[in-house]
């Protein structure tokens, strides 16, 4: 295989009109490469290219499937079942409690020798168990088993497709992360981002409509759609085997040799070489951590995991009441609850592409101080909203438009930042431990805000709302010091967030000059 130096122009993201998947084995023996710090692995353009255009068409596929397999066309499914609340309550607190798996996904993933196969062994068997879902439906069509029964089958089935997906995801993201240049990943994730949000925005009022208009009844209508989902997600594993392929033996070997020659070629900027003179690693601070150092002697790292653990705690004290919020305490009827999730889906929607693009310009650090900021101030911005008309017509639309445009943004830089500070050498085990991390520390704040909100001492609903806010702002303060490869320090990236949000188009246009 021959092979190129990567480069970080906009004519290397994935043109899906005018790049065709070619079929083709995904590579399983990978080279070294000299151009992304963190992506060891030299790939030719062409495969880049491609696998990023196979990974767009999956994130299209992989939306519809989790349409029909989560959000509100289950909770309706439940519901029509006649679930009680503790059944949601498990529904909302078994994603991020299956996090606490991801580390044992790592390991076993890490003992592979191929990230494409790993991927189909897991998530195929997920999607098949789905299958049993749809079986349980019809058979209860038949009268064969009772609601009651498909309830719990139901749970079990969620529980375990997602204990297998916690398997998998710190596995899928280092896969990606190898593949996707440095320089394009704000770009392309915004744009991977985008494109699925928009299939969201077309295919749930969609799914909807099939399921409630259905001939034989919204249970039945759910198997069709569930049926045509399970379909998508075969589909969205087929679009994998046009990636290129990732051994991750060769992978940690690779980052292994990052702790070799260390050459500095200016004041800001530290470089590891290999003997050749490739670079391996290169840092906006040389006195930052070791690249390839074990977790706990990365401090880096740890301080994003004391920021990222510590933010997710803060968001879920409140994040799971604002529908409530509007359904109960200000009797909302549930149209526009609906409604108000639409524009802020179409808020992030628009906002995702210049986000990945800004942060591609100056650094992800950068966005997630300023727009946490924002982020930080939302709770205490509800409540001033008391149901009156002007609050209906234009302050609550402009809150859930501000909630979807920041969320963009905070979404796609802890993605980035993730992937920038963690090493190449057992880069699996980081992504497992974050998630990790995050999800007990999600679940652990959902339980306390909802044992709070119902505490009169604590203030209710308006006092989770200013708890929040308050921990949000304490969450921000490790961000200061985590150093993000590449990037110039936090003073000179203040200013040039000003600058880089006024000149993206001027960018845009200098770099199609150059193509």
């Amino acid at each position: 295989m021959d092979s190129i130096r990567l480069e970080t122009s906009a004519h290397l993201l994935p043109d899906i009109t005018n790049i065709p998947l070619s079929p083709g084995k995904p590579e399983s023996q990978p080279i070294l490469v000299s151009e992304s710090p963190l992506n060891p692995l030299k790939i030719p353009k062409a495969a880049i290219r491609t696998s990023l255009q196979a990974s767009t068409i999956d994130a299209v596929f992989a939306a519809v499937f989790s349409i029909t397999t989560g959000g509100i066309l289950l909770s309706n499914f439940l519901v029509e079942l006649g679930a009680s609340p503790v059944v949601f309550g498990m529904l909302s607190s078994i994603p991020m409690l299956v996090n606490l798996i991801q580390p044992l996904g790592a390991y076993f993933s890490e003992k592979t020798t191929s990230r494409f196969r790993y991927s189909m062994w897991i998530y195929g068997t997920s999607r098949v168990l789905w299958l049993l879902l749809a079986v349980g439906i019809w058979l209860a069509g038949w009268g064969v088993v009772d609601s009651h029964q498909l309830i719990i089958f139901t749970l079990v089935i969620v529980l375990t497709t997602h204990l297998l997906g916690g398997l998998g995801g710190a596995s899928w993201l280092s896969w990606l992360a190898m593949i996707v240049p440095r320089r394009l990943r704000g770009r392309y994730f915004g744009i991977r981002s985008s494109v699925a949000s928009l299939t969201n925005l077309i295919c749930v009022p969609l799914a909807g409509v099939a399921v409630s208009t259905w001939y034989g009844g919204t249970l039945q209508g759910y198997g069709v759609v569930l049926g045509v989902g399970i379909l998508a997600g075969f589909i969205s594993l087929g679009c994998q085997y046009f990636k290129v392929d990732i051994n991750p033996q060769e992978q940690n070997r690779c980052g292994l040799k990052g702790i070799g020659n260390r050459q500095k070629d200016d004041g800001e900027t530290g470089e590891d070489r290999n003997q050749d003179g490739n670079i391996l690693h290169i840092s906006s601070n040389p006195q930052c951590s070791i690249p390839n150092a074990p977790i706990w002697q990365n401090k880096n790292f740890l301080t994003f995991l004391g920021y990222f653990g510590f933010w997710m705690f803060a968001v879920n004290l409140s994040a799971p009441f604002f529908n409530f919020y509007m359904l109960d305490t200000l009797a909302l009827d549930v149209s526009w609850v609906t409604f108000y999730g639409s524009i802020q889906a179409g808020a992030n929607l628009l906002l995702m592409v210049i986000w990945g693009r800004l942060a591609d310009r100056i650094g992800n650090r950068s966005i997630l101080i300023w727009v946490g900021i924002l982020v930080a101030i939302t709770p205490i911005l509800w409540l001033g909203v008391n149901g009156s008309n002007l609050d209906i017509w234009l302050w609550l639309p402009l809150l859930h438009i501000l909630a979807g445009g920041t969320w963009a943004a905070i979404d796609l830089c802890n993605n980035n930042l993730q992937l920038g500070i963690a090493p190449v050498r057992n880069q699996v085990n980081y992504f497992a431990i974050a998630a990790a991390v995050a999800g007990a520390s999600g679940a652990l704040g959902t339980t306390i805000g909802g044992f709070l909100a119902e505490n009169p001492i604590s203030g209710g609903l308006p006092g989770i709302f200013t708890i929040s806010c308050l921990c949000r702002f304490v969450a921000l303060i490790p961000l200061i010091f985590i150093q993000e490869p590449r990037r110039k320090p936090l003073l000179q990236s203040i200013r040039e967030f000003f600058d880089g949000v006024w000149d993206i188009g001027n960018c845009r246009r200098r770099e199609e000059e150059k193509i």
